[in-house]
């Protein structure tokens, strides 16, 4: 009875420290379940991810004194075929793989992650930088600047940048600092270290962001950005210059965006891209709609046209359903 008495009470302390260490640390699973019928710009039908469709597990932990350990593994896939995106060229944590510590001063982590460009122009263009059939951004945005030419086994990574290390501030007045590079130099031509650093602003109905990225291979990426909030309406423009490294190409992109609430569960979407490529002219005009079912899941039809200089147009035609967790 004694030993009895001995183990339960041994037990209920082992339970009570998990509890104590389960309360310092959390876990957390989210993604972005997407898929869609489409007709794409070379007019194939397409059934498929029009979207992102990614799997996320990220968490802390509070080690005292207002200091965090943190973590993030992102993965990313076609719905579609169950495949790893990109036909297996990406690595299968292609999303993110990054270790952290944050701070009052901030926050740090290592590993691979969206370059201090790429992490935050997204949120200038009305569709996320993520829908294939009407984002100007997907296609006209940083076109001679990728994060690293080869990082994707062997093929270019428009996005992330691997071996890196990553820092957020703290956020004064409305401004965030965010720095990005890397102590390794790329693989290839090239061989330099990669970096980015972009200074965002964001404080009532108005948010803006200036940033620079020069991949290990010497391509740069200049972009600026503003989005301003009327209401149920908001509207963003932007403009970015990226350019080969020794003069081997140029292209100047300047985008005009709005989204506009129609009701608590319909928003409409609009985008002109022009795209000043090596001294042609690209156009890309599009038009969407979503609408909320619930918090989580969403309906949406997305039509974009691409015209290039001196060519006849295509579009894209697709409808989709999205679901968050």
């Amino acid at each position: 009875m004694i030993g009895f008495s001995r183990g339960l009470v041994a037990s209920l302390g082992l339970c009570a420290l998990g509890a104590a260490w389960g309360q310092s640390s959390q876990v957390q699973i989210s993604g972005l379940l997407d898929m869609g019928i489409y007709r794409d710009f070379k007019g194939t039908a397409q059934l498929g991810t029009i979207q992102r469709s990614h799997l996320t597990f990220s968490g802390s932990e509070d080690l005292g004194g207002g200091l965090q350990a943190t973590f993030r593994l992102s993965h990313r896939l076609d719905l579609d075929t169950g495949l790893n995106e990109g036909f297996g060229q990406k690595p299968f944590w292609h999303g993110e793989s990054t270790v952290g510590l944050r701070g009052d001063w901030g926050h740090v982590r290592m590993g691979r992650a969206l370059s201090a460009l790429w992490a935050h122009d997204w949120k200038f263009d009305p569709w996320g930088h993520v829908n294939r059939v009407a984002s100007s951004a997907w296609y006209q945005w940083f076109y001679y600047a990728p994060t690293d030419r080869v990082s994707n086994n062997g093929y270019p990574e428009f996005g992330r940048t691997p071996n890196g290390i990553f820092y957020d501030s703290p956020t004064l007045g409305g401004y965030t600092l965010h720095l990005s590079g890397s102590p390794e130099p790329t693989l290839g031509a090239g061989g330099g270290k990669p970096y980015a650093a972009s200074l965002e602003y964001a404080q009532g109905p108005l948010s803006g962001l200036l940033a620079a990225d020069r991949n290990g291979s010497g391509d740069r990426a200049l972009f600026g950005a503003v989005k301003y909030r009327l209401g149920v309406t908001t509207l963003m423009a932007s403009t970015d210059d990226s350019r080969r490294a020794q003069g081997q190409g140029r292209s100047r992109v300047l985008s005009v965006g709005a989204t506009h609430k129609l009701s608590a569960q319909t928003t409409l979407r609009a985008g002109v891209g022009r795209q000043k490529l090596d001294g042609d002219t690209h156009l890309f005009c599009s038009l969407g709609a979503d609408h909320a079912l619930s918090g989580r899941t969403t309906l949406y039809l997305s039509v974009g046209h691409r015209r290039p200089d001196h060519k006849g147009g295509s579009t894209s035609l697709g409808a989709g359903m999205s679901h968050a967790f």
